[in-house]
Formats: C-alpha cells, sequence, structure tokens
C-alpha cells in the first residue's frame, strides 16, 4: 500500500516547527505520518530523517517537504537524496515547488522533469548559499565585537586550526569524538559547545 509522509525540521530546540506542521495538516496529514527533527541542514545526520529514509518509506510512496533546504542547506547533499529517492521509486513534493505537485500522464512527465532539475539546482545553490552568508554574519558579529572589547556570552574560545579537517572526518565517522578532542586538545566541554555552534544552520 503506498503511503505519503511528511518532514518538517528546523534547525535549533529554540525554534519551532509549527508553520511546517500546519501546511502539512492543509494537506490533510496525520500526526503519525509526520517525522520532525530540530537539527541543522548542515548534513543528513537527522534521527528522524534517518529513520524515515531507511526504516519508513518504502517504494511507491511520497515524501512531502515545506521547501528544499528542509531537506538539506547542502548541494551535494540534496543531489544526492534526490537521485536516492528516484532510484528507490519514492516522489518527492516539495510545497514551495508546485510544479513538484502536479501528476501527467507518462508521456508528459519529462517535461516537468526537466523544469524541476532546473528549479531543484537553482533552489539548492540558494539554501547553500544562504549557509554560507548565516556562517559569515556570525564570524563578522564576533569579530566585531571583539573589536570592542566585548565577549558573545562565555569567554570565546578560538576553534583550533585543524578543526575543519577533523570535523570531517569525525562526521563521515573516520575518527571517534574522543579522537577528535585528543587531535584539537580540547576539553570534552568546550569540544560539545562548539559543536553545537557549529552545527547550527
Amino acid at each position: 500500500m503506498e503511503r505519503t509522509y511528511y518532514y518538517a525540521r528546523v534547525s535549533t530546540s529554540e525554534q519551532n516547527l509549527d508553520r511546517q506542521i500546519e501546511a502539512f495538516k492543509n494537506m490533510g496529514a496525520d500526526d503519525m505520518d509526520i517525522i520532525t527533527d530540530k537539527a541543522s541542514g548542515k548534513n543528513m545526520e537527522r534521527v528522524g530523517y534517518q529513520a524515515l529514509k531507511n526504516s519508513i518509506l518504502r517504494k511507491g510512496d511520497t515524501l512531502v517537504i515545506k521547501s528544499l533546504d528542509r531537506l538539506s542547506r547542502s548541494k551535494t547533499d540534496i543531489k544526492n537524496e534526490l537521485e536516492y529517492f528516484k532510484s528507490e521509486g519514492i516522489r518527492l513534493k516539495i510545497l514551495d515547488l508546485p510544479t513538484t505537485l502536479i501528476d501527467l500522464p507518462t508521456e508528459q512527465g519529462w517535461i516537468f522533469d526537466m523544469i524541476n532539475n532546473i528549479l531543484i539546482e537553482v533552489l539548492s545553490s540558494i539554501a547553500e548559499q544562504e549557509r554560507l552568508i548565516i556562517r559569515q554574519r556570525q564570524r563578522e558579529g564576533i569579530a566585531a565585537a571583539k573589536l570592542k572589547g566585548k565577549h558573545l556570552g562565555r569567554k570565546c574560545t578560538e576553534y583550533p586550526p585543524e578543526w575543519e579537517h577533523l570535523y570531517f572526518l569525525w562526521r563521515d565517522k573516520k575518527i571517534t569524538a574522543k579522537e577528535f578532542m585528543r587531535h584539537s586538545g580540547l576539553k570534552k566541554s568546550t569540544f560539545y559547545r562548539l559543536l553545537s555552534i557549529y552545527d547550527r544552520d
């Protein structure tokens, strides 16, 4: 039996999912079919999404999201996930992309596939760029505060020089958190604090 599931995401626990869930309810969604995450769109390692992808969705099912950036803010990840859904026979509907909601006969469907591919290419680039802008503004804000002799929250701890390299090794499960901390020289509390800041959308 083919089913429709809905996925909503916000970046932090302080944000709420109401707007996305309301859009799903207006489509007739049942609470049991709505899967949510309060986690960054930086990568795909989210509890709700992974459960949806690996345990819930089946061939012939439909996944509905509010906008493309709720899936991810990484252009590469977006492309990979779309290829996965296509290969698994799972349809993706994006409410902010109306052409993905249209049902057409097979012989005409290729036209909308082409349109959707172009639009998704543009939107995924925008989603990734927005994340870069957010990160840049955060850095500029911290730098401006430092120039004025201010501290934002706790005493600011700089990221170690090898942070980016170690982060991606850890994210890809090539090193453990303990190895990450050992190589970076960070204490556990500092490591997780920096990680929570770095992982924000």
